[in-house]
């Protein structure tokens, strides 16, 4: 069955499939499922005709997939244009929201983004020489 072009399984759960889109949560499918009268547990080939336009009407409506993507993407961008600490932050691939950077830096600046002090990626961001438990040179 095809809601707001995507073709869902019959038997896949309502919540789980509003849910696959991007921006929608379980709070979010749960407001949606009250508003529509649509059981918990329901599936989606026990959706009536009316049930289904309607979930894709109010879908329609609401700020999902690729425009809450590009919504963020420019906010992101009027950030590192004006120059502000968040945007700078954004720039270097570093944390934002005032996360700890003196220890753990590769968990915190995440698995193979690199960030902006060592480059590379992965594990060991910042480690100096054989503190992983090898030399580089043995590696090779």
């Amino acid at each position: 069955m095809f809601i707001f072009g995507v073709n869902f399984p019959e038997t896949r759960l309502v919540s789980a499939a509003l849910q696959s889109f991007y921006g929608i949560g379980p709070a979010v499918s749960r407001t949606l499922m009250a508003r529509f009268r649509i059981h918990n547990t329901a599936r989606i080939g026990e959706l009536d005709a009316r049930q289904t336009d309607d979930l894709a009407a109010q879908l329609s409506t609401m700020t999902i997939e690729n425009d809450l993507k590009r919504g963020m993407r420019e906010n992101i961008r009027r950030l590192r244009d004006m120059g502000t600490y968040r945007g700078r932050r954004h720039a270097m691939g570093f944390p934002v929201r005032g996360q700890n950077t003196r220890s753990q830096v590769s968990c915190a600046v995440g698995v193979g983004r690199g960030g902006g002090l060592g480059g590379g990626g992965g594990w060991g961001v910042l480690t100096i020489g054989g503190s992983l438990g090898y030399d580089c040179a043995e590696a090779e």
